[in-house]
């Protein structure tokens, strides 16, 4: 029975290295190509050449009506050609675009590229007539002339968009129906849109709405299975939708007659996407078009509206660009499931004023076991706001899970404590049955029922902590709290591996470490501590079994090594307090601590035969 304790754990262990390797271990590599892919992107924008676009006409029975343009102008000089409106809020900056009320030029302010300083800030949203094009607008069709793509709107009044100060577009088709439309932004990420349509023709007229997000480039870096990066969208009745933009290159992905919820693209940290009129019936898509310009497109249409000769109606759209902060998408959310009530009922009053989307909150992957992993967060966050640093709140918060699970280890060390009690009487056992099998492990059954011995109590920590292992890593890596947030001295982004290698001395030699020997201090302080706590048992006999027990450190610490510097910090501070809960645990049952003995025994000198 201990054999088979020992091959149980083996196996668990076994599988957290196959799980790692498999969706952990490129993803560090992957997150470095993204930052020089952006950094590439800040440089192409700047020096682009200024080659005059040309124009392709994009479908007309879903939006994206009219043209879209094509061609490779440098950013600057697209902005600089098109009347504007400029953005300014304390986290945004950038203008619409007048042509098509076009949301194509906006930058987040309290974001750079990399931890640098004089880093550039993250550019979110690129005009058309650039090689990265993405943007989104809103526009009608229906009947002839209502603004679309190509409408040249005017301003009203205020030209410059801030949370204090909204602006007024109008414009009125041939028809004679009027559009008056009140763009004001809050003081995060989201714009409302509210347009007043004015019949003041002769004839009932009837308009449809349509909003698009419209992307050029799939992203060069490959999503992984860890997070959903591509459309996304809380679709009415259809709930939660998810796809990868080369899902859409196949056949378009259509959702028909639906009412409230959202649509767009998200990326790991940023996202745009538009809220329809919730009270109208919507057609919606997520497609790829390769003819013209090759653009991936998440889409709606509403049902048509009619408006009689002299009547007003109002149309009120949402568009969210920015950052996908906890507290701020959670603001925006309206979240109706007992998770969200119950969250919402502990976390109290919202720190921004609610929109109440449906289930806005989802933008955020918080993956399967969300509502494992979101609370971990929310208890990070608020060591955070206590601490001020995320490294501490990880330190705070693992000494919390220790304590949640203390009753589980204590049965665990309890037990080990108990087992190695026994020892003796084990060893008689094997004396008085010898090749017996059959019999000594009835009797080693009884042995553990006379002392009230559980062989397997080991096994459930470990299995218990491998969700809070899988729930911590998904915290790291897909909260943007989590982005370059410092700890002390050379860690300075929780959410990248460990900069620093033994290789080159710690960065001491003038060169960079191959990737496959990257092992920084933090994670080979961790392997000490898994050494030092798995040298607190002594050794199984078995020469198998012992040479798990002897590599394990060796293979995780070299597994760890291109892990996020977040969750390796935790790994090595939880195993520092199993050590000194398991110490305190074993002197209480007045079992020896191998720890010191298996020290010797290893590093000692072996005596000569």
């Amino acid at each position: 029975m201990e054999n088979n304790r020992n091959y149980i754990v083996a196996i668990v262990l076994s599988v957290i290295i196959l799980f790692g390797w498999q969706y952990f271990y490129m993803n560090p590599k992957l997150e470095a190509q993204r930052q020089q892919e952006a950094a590439r992107q800040v440089t192409q924008d700047a020096s682009a050449p200024a080659t005059q676009g040309t124009t392709a006409q994009a479908p007309g029975s879903l939006p994206g009506a009219g043209t879209v343009a094509t061609g490779d102008v440098g950013r600057d000089k697209a902005i600089a050609a098109t009347s504007r409106v400029e953005i300014d809020t304390p986290d945004l900056s950038g203008s619409i675009n007048l042509k098509g009320a076009r949301f194509d030029d906006l930058k987040l302010k309290k974001y750079r590229e990399t931890v640098e300083k004089d880093s550039p800030i993250i550019t979110l949203l690129n005009p058309a007539e650039t090689a990265d094009g993405y943007f989104t607008e809103l526009g009608y069709i229906g009947a002839n002339g209502l603004p679309g793509p190509a409408t040249d709107w005017k301003v009203d009044g205020n030209s410059k968009l801030t949370p204090a100060t909204p602006v007024k577009l109008t414009y009125t088709s041939p028809d004679g129906i009027t559009f008056v439309r009140t763009v004001s932004v809050d003081d995060k990420y989201m714009f409302t849109i509210s347009d007043a349509v004015t019949n003041s023709g002769t004839a009932a007229a009837t308009v449809a709405g349509y909003g698009r997000v419209t992307r050029y480039k799939e992203p060069e870096v490959p999503s992984t299975y860890v997070l959903h990066e591509g459309f996304i969208g809380w679709i009415g009745s259809n709930g939660l939708a998810e796809e990868k933009y080369k899902a859409s290159k196949d056949k378009p992905l259509t959702y028909d007659q639906t009412t409230g919820g959202w649509l767009g693209m998200t990326d790991k940290y940023w996202a745009t996407t538009i809220v329809p009129p919730q009270d109208v019936a919507y057609d919606a898509r997520f497609t790829h078009f390769d003819h013209g310009q090759p653009r991936f497109q998440a889409d709606y249409k509403t049902a048509g509206v009619a408006i009689a000769p002299g009547e007003t109606k109002t149309f009120r759209n949402l568009v969210f660009a920015g950052a996908k902060e906890v507290p701020v998408v959670d603001g925006y959310a309206k979240d109706d499931s007992w998770f969200g009530r119950l969250s919402a009922s502990i976390a109290g009053e919202k720190t921004v004023k609610s929109f109440e989307i449906p289930r806005f909150d989802l933008l955020i992957d918080w993956g399967w076991f969300y509502f494992f992993t979101k609370p971990m967060f929310k208890l990070m966050d608020f060591f955070f706001k206590y601490f001020g640093n995320f490294g501490l709140a990880i330190l705070a918060t693992t000494i919390v899970i220790k304590a949640l699970f203390f009753p589980l280890a204590a049965k665990q060390y309890a037990s080990m404590a108990n087992m190695k009690k026994v020892q003796p009487k084990m060893e008689e056992l094997k004396v008085k049955h010898g090749d017996d099998r059959m019999a000594l492990q009835q009797a080693t059954m009884q042995l553990y029922k006379e002392e009230k011995i559980n062989p397997v109590a080991g096994c459930w920590p470990v299995l218990l902590q491998i969700p809070v292992f899988f729930s911590l890593y998904k915290v790291i890596y897909i909260t943007i709290e989590m982005r370059q947030a410092p700890f002390f001295g050379w860690i300075r982004d929780l959410s990248a591996p460990d900069p620093t290698s033994f290789v080159n001395l710690f960065g001491l030699l003038p060169f960079e470490a191959p990737h496959f020997l990257h092992l920084g201090v933090w994670p080979l302080i961790m392997g000490v501590t898994m050494f030092l706590q798995m040298r607190m048992n002594p050794t199984p006999p078995d020469p198998a079994q012992a040479m798990i027990f002897t590599w394990m450190p060796v293979v995780f610490t070299f597994m760890l090594g291109s892990f996020p510097a977040g969750l390796v910090i935790y790994w090595a501070w939880n195993n520092t307090l199993s050590i000194i809960q398991q110490s305190i645990i074993m002197k209480r049952h007045g079992v020896k601590i191998e720890l010191f003995n298996n020290l010797k025994g290893l590093f000692g000198r072996k005596p000569q035969s």
